[in-house]
């Protein structure tokens, strides 16, 4: 089967979203990001079952994700900010020790799209994608213009063919 193929079997597939921005300052009506992301799942006909803005503590990050990789209702996990390369930057750390299956080309691809755009800053990004759990997870920087990267070109477009994958 071609991976056309594979993508077009998967067209009645819908996610489960949990979306989690972290910021030690956005709140729900300043946090582009996260809206956006949730703007972007419901439009493509997917479900977001919960949003948090948690700050950039990667044990309470890690104590959120351990609850919704239990949770039943969710099979994807999208988190925005705390990827850089700061001090409080720990989302990718927390993210990690997660996953039972890494997807490297979800970084990779994302650092060389950023990089047509951003150019050399790209290399800054430590954005992670993976297995964790059975559950897709996703761990995207907090811009605006990143998440609008991540999202429509790479998860959004293999979404549906992930969770088909996984479900199987």
């Amino acid at each position: 089967m071609s991976h056309q193929e594979h993508k077009e079997s998967a067209d009645g597939v819908s996610a489960r979203c949990a979306v989690i921005t972290l910021s030690d300052t956005r709140t729900e009506a300043d946090d582009r990001s996260g809206r956006h992301i949730r703007e972007l799942l419901t439009d493509a006909g997917h479900e977001v079952i919960t949003y948090k803005i948690i700050p950039d503590e990667p044990q309470q990050l890690a104590s959120l994700c351990a609850g919704f990789l239990q949770d039943d209702r969710i099979d994807t996990i999208l988190t925005n900010g705390g990827t850089g390369i700061s001090r409080r930057d720990r989302t990718i750390e927390a993210i990690e020790k997660l996953i039972d299956q890494p997807l490297p080309g979800f970084g990779e691809l994302f650092r060389m799209l950023s990089w047509q755009e951003i150019g050399s800053a790209a290399m800054l990004s430590r954005a992670v994608g993976g297995i964790a759990g059975g559950k897709l997870i996703f761990a995207m920087p907090g811009s605006t213009a990143a998440v609008e990267l991540a999202m429509s070109k790479l998860i959004l477009p293999e979404l549906r063919h992930l969770l088909r994958e996984l479900r199987k």
